[in-house]
């Protein structure tokens, strides 16, 4: 009877991760990012003028379809530069959360797509960084 209790507690806690447990939703294709990623959509360009006389464009990339969910971001131009990086959709996912300040850091200082993939983030990564090239393509 003593042993009745811990035994009970134990299962149960066991049981927890089991219940908690969400397979990701796998496709069918192969499980590397860059063949299961898809352009749903194709870059915009938007421009205007800023003060000063320099031109501030904004370029939303294609939303590429990852095994996490959907990316898409936005990059925002100060004549050639990236000035800001936006994300318009991302997986809701804690490590996507924790990349996507990453990510658009080193796009502001490697003023390009590429950039070194998130550990623990690499198909939201792989993602961001086919639809930052789109847009900054887009761009031209």
């Amino acid at each position: 009877m003593k042993r009745a209790l811990p035994v009970l507690v134990l299962s149960v806690a066991g049981l927890i991760p089991v219940w908690r447990y969400a397979p990701s939703h796998d496709t069918g294709a192969s499980s590397t990012a860059t063949e299961a990623a898809a352009p749903a959509s194709t870059p915009s360009v938007s421009s205007s003028g800023g003060p000063g006389g320099t031109t501030s464009t904004v370029v939303s990339g294609p939303t590429i379809d990852t095994e996490k969910g959907p990316v898409q971001v936005e990059v925002t131009f100060s004549g050639d530069r990236i000035a800001a990086v936006r994300m318009l959709r991302q997986p809701n996912h804690p490590q996507t959360t924790a990349a996507v300040p990453k990510l658009i850091e080193e796009t502001l200082q490697a003023q390009s797509a590429d950039i070194d993939t998130v550990s623990g983030a690499t198909i939201t990564s792989d993602g961001y960084k086919e639809s930052l090239q789109a847009a900054i393509d887009a761009k031209g």
